[in-house]
């Protein structure tokens, strides 16, 4: 289960926070546009989760990683948006 203050510290300013319970967060970063569905699956830790992502709202998720919090998770997602915005765009 997702604690109370890692939810509290989503930042939103930098993600919209579109649905937040204990077991699933789904965000959409401001930068890139890209939705995030962060599901809390409790194995083999309480705040173990997989990350599915997509970049348009109409597209189906596909599995991006796991992170073994909320935290981590979170933080691979501002990686991923760096990588977007830095290394993509140079291609």
């Amino acid at each position: 289960m997702f604690s109370e203050k890692y939810l509290q510290e989503i930042d939103s300013e930098y993600f919209n926070v579109l649905v937040q319970d204990a077991y699933d967060v789904t965000i959409q970063s401001r930068n890139t546009g890209h939705y995030w569905y962060l599901h809390c699956c409790e194995f083999p830790t309480e705040e173990n989760c997989i990350i599915f992502h997509k970049h348009q709202f109409q597209h189906p998720y596909h599995q991006h990683g796991r992170a073994r919090t909320l935290k981590q998770a979170v933080k691979s997602i501002i990686q991923h948006d760096r990588y977007q915005l830095n290394v993509r765009k140079c291609v």
